[in-house]
């Protein structure tokens, strides 16, 4: 059934704006969506949208204990030009310190395993607390951003996350869009997107990228292309 109404979905809103997607979703499901913010440059841009429409509605963020010190600043900088109260999600004190205990502080460099479970403590575990109750989440995800994002749409079911519906409005979205509209509503983002950080995470996994690299190129440069998603996406 589920199928059948994200189906629907996808044909309904397939010529919309981003925000006429939002509109929709943000008052047919009011109590029952919520937003996954990473303080992106697109998440930025959604946040703008959503609290336009109606500043109620959940955007929270997950703190992994690695962010850049620039990322704080932005959670400071955006509660306080949106007059929102962000919500910050942390990982599980004893399963971090497991973790740690058994494979080390920067063990995500040792295998893609060790990456993986280290995503999954410090950020899949903390999202699924974040989304209990809820039925849709919105997410920033765009198609260029990466080749593991080329087949997401605009509406999807989430199997891996309760079965939840997920919304991407900027799926379809290009950089160069992304950046006018911040331009144009003079909208607070990270200072590392003008050092070389198009795509920016926790700080022992994210670098700079040079021009002409792929957006997600920065991120864990040290595996393959096809295993870059730290699970939250992950279909």
């Amino acid at each position: 059934m589920k199928d059948i109404l994200i189906k629907n979905y996808n044909e309904r809103f397939k010529n919309s704006t981003a925000r006429e997607v939002l509109a929709f979703f943000l008052k047919e499901f009011k109590n029952k969506i919520a937003f996954a913010s990473s303080l992106g440059a697109e998440d930025q841009v959604l946040t703008h949208i959503i609290v336009s429409i109606d500043p109620s509605i959940k955007i929270f963020t997950l703190d992994t204990g690695r962010l850049f010190p620039e990322t704080y600043e932005l959670i400071e900088k955006t509660s306080n030009r949106f007059k929102i109260n962000m919500e910050i999600y942390f990982p599980t004190t004893n399963h971090v310190e497991k973790m740690v205990k058994e494979r080390g502080i920067n063990l995500f460099y040792n295998s893609i395993e060790n990456r993986k479970l280290c995503c999954n403590i410090r950020k899949i575990e903390p999202l699924h607390r974040a989304l209990k109750g809820y039925e849709v989440w919105i997410t920033g995800l765009r198609k260029e951003q990466s080749i593991t994002r080329n087949n997401n749409a605009l509406v999807e079911l989430d199997e891996n996350n309760h079965g939840l519906v997920k919304l991407n409005p900027l799926i379809n979205w290009t950089e160069e869009q992304v950046w006018k509209y911040i331009e144009q509503y003079n909208i607070p983002y990270n200072k590392l997107h003008k050092e070389g950080f198009p795509s920016i995470g926790c700080q022992p996994c994210t670098r700079a990228t040079e021009p002409g690299e792929n957006i997600r190129t920065g991120r864990w440069w040290w595996e393959m292309p096809e295993y870059k998603e730290c699970g939250l996406h992950q279909k």
